[in-house]
């Protein structure tokens, strides 16, 4: 063997090295950026891209919900069961079943999709929606929804004898409601 080819086979062999530990930084490299993505990824965001599938929900305050997902927005889902549609705030959702592997990023949602949940609670109040309201606590208030503030649902509690109540929104688990809500 000639001293050129000695030369060239050793470069060679350098330039492997050098590629496949590029290649190893590389990879490193997409596995960070991709867990670092996946990072930004939301709930809102796999809902939406399981829109019209059949989920399972764990809410607080209701416990287990099933049925077809209709509609996302900014901090709130609804679902369609057999017991009608609820309305349910993502910060109740404990655990979620049946999602999509993807994710659709909130830039990407369709406008009427950036409405958060009190403009959904409002379009019940002008309906006069009669509504089950279940808290995170645990309550259930079987109510007409009259009026929606910033932080706050005024309602008319239905019973003897009716009175009106404020109800925190940071306190609802999931609105019930026997009409179609979206």
């Amino acid at each position: 063997m000639t001293s050129d080819r000695r030369l060239f086979d050793f470069l060679d062999d350098l330039e492997g090295q050098a590629a496949a530990l590029y290649a190893a930084e590389r990879e490193a490299e997409a596995i960070d950026r991709s867990r670092a993505e996946y990072a930004s990824v939301t709930l809102g965001g796999r809902l939406m891209a399981s829109l019209d599938l059949e989920v399972g929900l764990q809410v607080d305050g209701v416990g287990p919900l099933s049925g077809r997902l209709r509609r996302v927005g900014t901090g709130w889902c609804l679902v369609a069961s057999r017991l009608g549609e609820w309305l349910v705030p993502l910060a109740a959702v404990t655990a979620a079943d049946g999602l999509s592997e993807r994710a659709v990023p909130e830039a990407a949602w369709p406008a009427v999709s950036r409405l958060g949940l009190g403009s959904v609670l409002r379009r019940l109040a002008d309906d006069s929606t009669p509504c089950r309201v279940f808290t995170r606590g645990g309550g259930r208030h079987e109510v007409v929804l009259r009026r929606v503030g910033a932080d706050f649902v005024e309602v008319d509690v239905v019973g003897e004898p009716p009175r009106r109540r404020v109800l925190s929104l940071a306190a609802i688990g999931a609105v019930q409601s026997q009409t179609e809500v979206g």
